[in-house]
């Protein structure tokens, strides 16, 4: 069994959305809700909701490279969020809701940027891509009721409006990188 596996750290708005797809996803082994690239230790969801802590809310994904590759992982990212609103997606706004990659290698760090080089020259959106690409720093794993948030209440109405239609999207349009195929 490979044991070999990368982590990265991205932002792309409420983190239930990124772990509701990102757990779906075929290589990924784990998927940890947080708060990084902030300046304060141990920040609660009070504190970073505030917008005075710098940090992001974010995801923190392990995976395993020989069945998923980071660009694939980007491409997921950058199709699921708006890359392209400068601290919010949809309502949720405030730099806590930033676009972000957090890299952990160089090689991350290389990828991320031609992946956003690439795709603002494909003209894909009408306004530039504003993800911050950074080395991830000062993670923090959030509070318990918030890891599996999407798994535990999708009847939720915030989850019915908001989650559901990412999860949806990345199953019309991914198929193939989903864990379970459909039978």
């Amino acid at each position: 069994m490979n044991t070999t596996y990368e982590t990265i750290t991205l932002a792309g708005g409420c983190f239930w959305c990124l772990e509701a797809v990102f757990d779906e996803m075929k290589g990924v082994l784990s998927v940890d809700s947080g708060y990084s690239n902030g300046h304060v230790s141990n920040p609660s969801y009070r504190d970073v909701c505030s917008g005075t802590t710098g940090h992001a809310e974010v995801v923190q994904i392990k995976f395993d490279p020989s069945i998923i590759s980071f660009r694939d992982i980007l491409n997921v990212f950058f199709a699921i969020h708006d890359p392209t609103s400068l601290n919010r997606q949809g309502a949720d706004v405030g730099t806590q809701y930033r676009s972000g990659i957090y890299y952990h290698t160089p090689e991350q760090k290389a990828a991320a940027e031609q992946a956003i080089s690439e795709l603002n020259a494909q003209g894909i959106w009408s306004s530039p891509i504003v993800t911050e690409v950074g080395a991830v720093n000062n993670f923090h794993i959030a509070e318990n009721y918030h890891q599996e948030y999407f798994a535990r209440n999708q009847s939720q109405p915030y989850c019915q409006a908001v989650v559901a239609p990412k999860v949806a999207k990345f199953r019309k349009h991914y198929l193939e990188l989903l864990k379970k195929q459909p039978a």
